[in-house]
């Protein structure tokens, strides 16, 4: 049984050695560069993921509003609503208004929220 141990922990020993020795060359590469355009591509994906956040987490906290029935979906500041229910005229309204208030969108479509 001691013989075991003293081998399981030579191994161990080895290994984090190794897995050292493997850390410490790749942290002594120069960095990935990214191309500007992929850079710009990423900053645009986030903002649009941050719009789509905040504009459901508002629809969903506004009462009068089936946020949780209400589809978002971003693209380069372009929200889209949408619902598979139907919606009053003064619900679809309320929350073009509240998506229009947000940082960051240029424009509003709600063609796919079915109004009464």
């Amino acid at each position: 049984m001691k013989k075991f141990a003293i081998a399981a922990a030579t191994a161990t020993a080895l290994t984090l050695t190794m897995a050292n020795a493997a850390f410490a060359q790749q942290t002594t590469q120069a960095p990935m560069m990214l191309a500007a355009g992929e850079v710009t591509k990423a900053k645009q994906e986030t903002s649009d993921t941050w719009i789509t956040t905040k504009v459901k987490a508002d629809l969903l906290t506004e009462k009068g509003i089936p946020g949780s029935d209400i589809e978002v979906e971003t693209s380069h500041g372009v929200v889209s609503l949408s619902s598979k229910v139907t919606v009053t005229e003064a619900q679809k309204e309320m929350a073009i208004d509240i998506t229009k208030k947000i940082k960051g969108v240029k424009s509003v479509m709600a063609d796919g929220l079915k109004a009464e």
